[in-house]
């Protein structure tokens, strides 16, 4: 029926959109409503919803959907009044106003893509439905039906990681990316909440048809036509796992920052920060995250990585002031409160970091870091019947992320159960296989178990990791340290010497590399080169009782002028014939007797150790403030234990 005032219509929709363009949501009401009523038209009525849910008026936008029948209507008005009920918290409801069904005939694939490219257009009618159809043959109308069904397959996956479903929130995510790629709602979900892994993501990627990106009407060139899909492409990847294909993202960091001028976008930078994070390049790290909250305090996602490298750094003045501004201005964020508790737990409050760790996670509980940082405190406290309960907790909310198994790993080596670690280890190695702190920690694992060669090998690969990621050397010196020991008792002592050279010149200068490598000398009779090598570490650490010891033994081996007095062993030459001479290698005699007695004294200083120290242990949790992707943290087992060259570090 034809329109009785179409020019007072077209005024009213003129000035209810522009209250809403300004945000005068009182004016857009009271217009629209008037609108309404003199039109009676669904779409007005779509509208005035659509104003009151920008107000914020979530009930009354529902409501008005539900009287007008719009519900029923089409997929816009079923988004809405989904989306009012999620806001109001009726997740439930919710469920089930969007139904379980996935509209999987909407789906784009890049075989569907490869064969429109091949086949003869298909003839179809005038405004019918036709999904296979690429996205520039379809009509503004079926385009946007097909945005809004994406659109409720993201609202049907935050339902059901509200009620604790993370496998059906994980696949409505990809559901909703797979009928919409630019629906970045849903990828942001995916990735921020780890829900898959490295792998698992790039096999997603590249099943995504990024060619169904609608390209600007009325452009001829192919080459621009293109162009908004690889655009895409590039912001999705950089927003991926560092650990899986960094070459991939170093080249869509360029390609944005070079051709689109985006290498000051905020983004971009934390994606570089993010990256450098992971190879233990801090203080890089800190001064992107510091650049991005100078510009934009209120950039909530910079946070964690910003937090993460003052604790490592031990900046805790800056903890303390990012803490006490975020809880003066964002009482209301989860942020706020994981500042606070890094802040308590870098300055040894466990209790109080706790706390705050636990409000957070309450606060929103889909935050990452804030159940780390949890499971975190009972390690730093030798709680590791509570560390595993908590670490087990973020592994069942974070699937995707394998820093949680980590962690379960670790604390299972700290109460040596060595079978568990190595389970745990091997399902975070399936998860990730590139990250040096998780092949370290396989590596020690097999160590304990005299399992060698396994053991070299894991950590050799840390290494190698580590060198193609341009990581920071002195951030690896422990799986160095750990590889000499390996070497030492394989028998490989040109190979653990070498190691053990480069760890020192690199700054490893511990009292404790300086007596392995003292005591390979001793074992190749030459009792001068030790002795003076552990004057080295006793200028380290006057006090170390095992330097002492090896020391007054280089000497009399010295004065004796017998290198045979050491018992040592004949290790033939370097290959699998003297690894199999040599076993684990410490051999027998002399050798043997003097590192049982070693492993007694480290042992018992251990026990002095935890019993003066209990409650001020160092954080096993080498991911500290990361959901998903974690952070790191550091044992300082040589430092703080007292330990004796025998043992294994963790210390990043």
């Amino acid at each position: 029926m034809a329109s009785s005032h179409p020019n007072m219509e077209r005024f009213l929709r003129d000035w209810r959109q522009d209250a809403l363009n300004k945000a005068q949501y009182d004016s857009a009401i009271f217009i629209g409503d008037k609108l309404l009523a003199m039109t009676k038209d669904d779409n007005d009525a779509f509208w005035l919803a659509q104003v009151h849910f920008a107000a914020g008026n979530h009930t009354r936008a529902h409501d008005l959907l539900i009287k007008h029948g719009l519900v029923g209507s089409n997929p816009s008005c079923r988004y809405l009044a989904a989306h009012c009920l999620i806001r109001q918290g009726n997740f439930a409801d919710a469920l089930t106003l969007l139904g379980e069904l996935t509209p999987t005939h909407l789906f784009a694939s890049n075989t569907k893509r490869k064969t429109h490219r091949t086949t003869a257009s298909r003839s179809a009618r005038p405004g019918s439905r036709n999904p296979d159809r690429p996205p520039d043959d379809l009509t503004d109308e079926e385009w946007s039906t097909r945005r809004y069904e994406a659109g409720m397959c993201y609202l049907r996956g935050l339902c059901y990681a509200k009620e604790n479903a993370f496998d059906r929130a994980k696949e409505a995510y990809k559901d909703a990316l797979r009928i919409d790629v630019q629906c970045y709602e849903a990828f942001t979900q995916l990735v921020r909440n780890s829900l898959m892994s490295p792998d698992e993501e790039d096999e997603f990627m590249q099943s995504l048809d990024f060619a169904t990106v609608r390209a600007p009407k009325g452009g001829d060139d192919p080459e621009l036509t293109s162009e908004p899909a690889d655009y895409v492409h590039m912001l999705y990847q950089t927003q991926l796992s560092k650990y899986r294909n960094p070459a991939a993202f170093n080249t869509a960091i360029e390609s944005l920052s070079t051709h689109y001028g985006l290498d000051d976008n905020a983004d971009l930078l934390l994606a570089r920060a993010d990256q450098l994070y992971t190879q233990c390049r801090f203080k890089d790290a800190l001064a992107i995250t510091a650049a991005v909250l100078q510009e934009d305090k209120s950039n909530f996602p910079a946070y964690p990585v910003h937090l993460a490298c003052l604790y490592e750094l031990k900046r805790t003045n800056e903890l303390f002031l990012v803490a006490h501004d975020l809880a003066d201005h964002h009482p209301e964020h989860a942020c706020t409160w994981l500042a606070v508790g890094t802040y308590y737990l870098a300055t040894g409050k466990i209790p109080d970091a706790r706390r705050y760790f636990s409000k957070s996670s309450m606060m929103d509980a889909t935050f990452g870091p804030a159940w780390i940082g949890f499971a975190h405190t009972f390690a730093a406290e030798g709680e590791h019947d509570q560390a595993i309960t908590a670490y087990s907790t973020a592994a069942r909310l974070f699937t995707g992320t394998h820093l949680p198994q980590v962690f379960l790993g670790m604390q299972n080596h700290a109460m040596n159960n060595m079978t568990a670690a190595e389970e745990y280890l091997k399902s975070a190695y399936s998860l990730c296989r590139t990250d040096p702190l998780l092949l370290n920690e396989m590596g020690i694992v097999l160590y304990h178990q005299d399992r060698l060669r396994e053991a070299a090998t894991f950590f050799t690969q840390a290494l190698r990791v580590a060198d193609d990621t341009r990581a920071d050397p002195h951030a690896w010196l422990a799986a160095r340290t750990n590889l000499a020991h390996a070497y030492r008792r394989l028998g490989l002592l040109d190979k653990a010497l070498h190691e053990f050279d480069v760890v020192l010149r690199d700054g490893g200068k511990n009292a404790a590399v300086f007596c392995a490598k003292a005591l390979i000398l001793l074992d190749r009779g030459m009792p001068d080169d030790a002795a003076a090598v552990l004057h080295e570490a006793l200028a380290v650490n006057p006090q170390d009782a095992v330097a002492t010891e090896l020391l007054n033994k280089a000497l009399e081996l010295s004065a004796m002028g017998d290198v045979g007095a050491f018992e040592r062993l004949d290790l033939g030459e370097e290959g699998e014939e003297g690894e199999e001479e040599m076993g684990d290698g410490n051999g027998g005699g002399e050798m043997e007797r003097f590192e049982a007695a070693l492993e007694e004294k480290k042992v018992a200083a251990a026990a002095r150790m935890e019993r003066k120290g209990r409650g001020r242990g160092a954080d096993k949790g080498k991911g500290i403030l990361r959901g998903g992707g974690g952070r790191r943290g550091g044992e300082r087992e040589g430092e703080e234990r007292g330990g004796g060259i025998m043992d294994m570090s963790d210390d990043y």
